[in-house]
């Protein structure tokens, strides 16, 4: 457990850089099919924590601050279900966002495909997929590599800055 990891992205960065394209592809489909910043962030941020990736929770956290999602809703964000601040296509687009993330527990359940349906347009259900997919390749990545998440220091924190990365 004390030796290193291989750091995935530093010792492939051919396939770190196709997967970051695959993102930013998926990230303009999504836009595109009527997902706006507030929604993926919110997606791809519940897909982080669902998958306990630290080092991506923290980076959409502040991306999704800087879409306008406030701090009241990122703090229900872990319990959206019980919660009452999220509208309907945002609980839609969760719910498909758990069950992609989940999906090895037996697939996409019709219920779930069903309730999301009736909800989200075809196009809307593409967008959250394809951002569901390609944030839990991520997740993937960053957990194997262990990617650090230091405390944050107070001058970085008083002006709001963003990491970078994934």
């Amino acid at each position: 457990m004390g030796q290193s990891r291989v750091h995935l992205s530093k010792s492939e960065p051919t396939a770190y850089k196709a997967l970051d394209a695959f993102s930013r592809e998926v990230g303009s489909i999504a836009h595109a099919n009527g997902v706006d910043e507030r929604l993926k962030e919110l997606v791809l941020l519940h897909c982080s924590q669902l998958n306990g990736c630290a080092y991506c929770a923290r980076i959409h956290s502040d991306r999704a601050l800087a879409a306008g999602v406030g701090v009241d809703d990122l703090t229900q964000l872990p319990a959206w279900r019980e919660s009452g601040v999220f509208s309907e296509r945002e609980r839609a687009a969760l719910e498909l966002a758990e069950a992609f993330t989940f999906i090895h527990r037996g697939g996409l359940p019709d219920d779930v495909y069903d309730r999301v349906g009736a909800v989200l347009t075809e196009k809307e259900y593409l967008g959250v997929s394809w951002l569901s997919v390609s944030i839990n390749a991520f997740n993937r990545v960053v957990i194997a590599g262990r990617y650090a998440v230091p405390p944050r220091e107070a001058a970085a924190e008083a002006t709001g800055a963003a990491s970078a990365g994934v």
